[in-house]
């Protein structure tokens, strides 16, 4: 390949399957069952890639449109953690072409109707933490393969309409089935419809209101605001104590923590207030 005919390409898969190709190119291009627009929906800055486990530098940015990536789907999500491929192509010859990167999208920006999104490679992954870790509070999270608990029913789950929305975090509710104060608390709740549809956040505080009712807090505000009259669904809340498994959840037999750990204080002093010799 030669200079003058080196054009750069860009693939997205989202998590739900859907596939979007970008070209710097003044045509378009096509291999891989990928047509790939020169309508400048994305382009990347020049690749810094580490030989070790950092993330590449690079970042990925363009602009909100209709037809490629909207902000309501940025706002909502939908593009968290989408796989990239980025390639140099002849585009005399497409299937001349160099594959220079493959990886995912990390944290994504959004500022005065365009995207800046940072590019992780595939070596990312091995930062995180592997092992258990031996820790008083359980390391499982509810629902899980681990916890074993269902979630099935009306014990620990509860659908219901908004009746209120205050500043898109703050959802309020009239006739919500009685559970204690506090119940969500730390649990997640999940849209069911709406424009906000699919969309999910942790529940800060849950507090039971006279006559019925119920106000839940969220932490974050969702990206894309739900409105009076959607549907959502309350999950439980677990703060991960042995005390909470075994009075709330009655799941102390799938408990994965360890309550009996001695506190850091006497690791740090193991003879304070113990037998000396």
């Amino acid at each position: 390949m030669t200079a003058t005919t080196i054009a750069r390409a860009w693939m997205v898969r989202r998590a739900d399957g859907m596939v979007l190709g970008f070209t710097d190119h003044d045509a378009v291009l096509t291999f891989d069952g990928i047509r790939f627009r020169p309508d400048h929906g994305m382009s990347a800055r020049a690749l810094v890639q580490a030989t070790g486990l950092s993330v590449d530098n690079s970042e990925a940015e363009g602009a909100l449109s209709d037809d490629a990536i909207t902000e309501r789907d940025v706002l909502a999500g939908r593009w968290d953690g989408a796989a990239v491929k980025m390639w140099e192509v002849d585009w005399t010859d497409p299937s001349a072409r160099r594959l220079v990167f493959a990886g995912s999208l990390g944290e994504i920006a959004r500022s005065q109707g365009a995207f800046r999104a940072e590019l992780r490679g595939l070596s990312e992954p091995l930062n995180a933490a592997r092992g258990r870790v031996f820790h008083p509070r359980c390391s499982a999270r509810l629902g899980d393969g681990r916890c074993k608990l269902s979630l099935s029913g009306e014990t620990f789950t509860a659908e219901a309409a908004i009746a209120e929305v205050e500043d898109g975090r703050i959802l309020r509710f009239s006739g919500f089935p009685a559970y204690e104060a506090g119940w969500f608390e730390r649990g997640r709740l999940l849209v069911l419809g709406g424009g906000a549809e699919g969309l999910g956040a942790t529940v800060k505080n849950d507090t039971a209101l006279p006559g019925g009712g119920r106000e839940i807090e969220l932490w974050q505000a969702l990206g894309i605001a739900p409105v009076a009259g959607d549907r959502v669904r309350l999950v439980a809340g677990c703060d991960k104590r042995a005390v909470t498994c075994r009075e709330k959840f009655d799941n102390f037999l799938n408990f994965r923590g360890f309550p009996h750990l001695p506190s850091e204080d006497w690791i740090m002093a193991p003879q304070a207030g113990g037998n000396r010799g």
